[in-house]
């Protein structure tokens, strides 16, 4: 284990990291060079804001974001993309309304997402290590 990975909360140590991935509704090629500099700055913010930290934030071919997202425990993953979907949705709306004449419905974002697990050590490493803990009880 990285100790230099492990973040302190009032009550926990903690090293909880996701990938995550979502793409533009119709996978329409709408994110500019302008717009994903703006998206970068935007949702470092929100991750300010919401308590948790975006260590990497690239887009792919124009329709897609790919996000390594660490935060601590009470926040939970599916709160993290509403977060992050939710206001860089609005606020692109807000910054570039001309997105809407390439969108229709209002929604900037399709509705799922992928998402990942990330750490320090590999499954296989943490069976092991449980596996050779003393049992002296």
């Amino acid at each position: 284990m990285n100790k230099n990975n492990l973040k302190h909360a009032r009550t926990c140590v903690y090293n909880i990291n996701y990938h995550i991935v979502w793409s533009v509704k119709y996978r329409r090629k709408i994110i500019t060079p302008e717009i994903e500099s703006y998206m970068r700055d935007l949702i470092q913010h929100i991750a300010s804001d919401k308590g948790f930290e975006v260590a990497e934030f690239e887009s792919g071919e124009g329709d897609h974001v790919h996000l390594f997202v660490s935060a601590p425990p009470k926040l939970s993953p599916s709160l993290i993309v509403q977060y992050l979907k939710g206001i860089t949705g609005r606020k692109l709306y807000e910054q570039y309304p001309d997105l809407r004449s390439k969108l229709w419905k209002g929604e900037l974002w399709n509705h799922s997402y992928y998402i990942e697990t990330i750490g320090d050590v590999s499954a296989e490493t943490i069976r092991k290590y449980i596996e050779h803990q003393s049992k002296q009880y």
